[in-house]
């Protein structure tokens, strides 16, 4: 298998969304951003030290279910704020507010600007494809399968664990492996048969834990060295250096 990269046991592939399949990472960052900075100007004043959508969105939020990516970073800054619940309003000051009013910005965010694939992404999925490998996408985003829509990617996945499945299911988010090991189960193969593709240092954590047999990792800005601190058994900076384009 060495067109694409991987060793030979693998019988599948586990492809994260975000920063992996489509260039959304750079949203979901500004997004969060923008709900962080303005719930922190208004908790600690004007001079408070606003969220780093580059260190503090690799740290604590990227690869996360939405509401443990903001318990993380509110944590990191002190902060505890009360569960509330998922239904709760945008302006509400809970864990799930905060959250959804992230989620509010993110989609406005894309229904302006939309949203692209990585070119390199999908000829390697076409390339996994036509190898007959086993494909999945396993996100903590809830609005996947619309993002999928809208690339004209959903095709390209056997199986989808997104934000949606893992709550019907009960499964933990990233850093724990727990999607990706449904994922697994759902395609019929061993973790040690299948490859985990991510971008985020939660990813690596859950491949990682999840004993998958090969951890790609994607590296989109520049935290090499970090991924494979993670976990990483070989870091790209785009799948078409794996192969899938020849």
């Amino acid at each position: 298998m060495t067109q694409l990269g991987l060793p030979d046991t693998i019988r599948a592939c586990l492809f994260d969304l975000d920063g992996v399949v489509t260039k959304t990472a750079v949203v979901h960052a500004a997004a969060w951003k923008e709900t962080f900075d303005a719930f922190l100007r208004a908790h600690e004043g004007p001079d408070a030290r606003p969220f780093d959508s580059t260190a503090d969105y690799d740290e604590y939020v990227d690869g996360r279910p939405r509401a443990d990516g903001v318990r993380s970073f509110l944590e990191s800054r002190g902060i505890h704020l009360p569960e509330g619940g998922a239904d709760d309003p945008p302006d509400a000051e809970t864990v799930n507010g905060l959250g959804n009013r992230k989620n509010e910005l993110l989609l406005e965010r894309i229904r302006t600007g939309g949203v692209e694939a990585y070119d390199g992404t999908l000829r390697y999925l076409e390339e996994v494809r036509a190898r007959g490998l086993a494909t999945a996408v396993v996100s903590s985003s809830a609005n996947c399968r619309d993002v999928l829509r809208s690339v004209d990617a959903e095709h390209f996945f056997d199986v989808r664990v997104d934000g949606v499945v893992a709550a019907e299911r009960k499964l933990p988010g990233k850093p724990h492996p727990d999607t990706f090991l449904a994922a697994a189960r759902d395609l019929g193969v061993e973790p040690g048969q299948a490859a985990v593709f991510e971008d985020a240092l939660a990813g690596m954590d859950a491949g990682r834990a999840g004993g998958f047999g090969y951890v790609v990792g994607l590296d989109r800005t520049g935290q090499s060295d970090a991924l494979y601190a993670h976990g990483a058994s070989v870091v790209v900076k785009d799948l078409a250096e794996l192969g899938g384009d020849e």
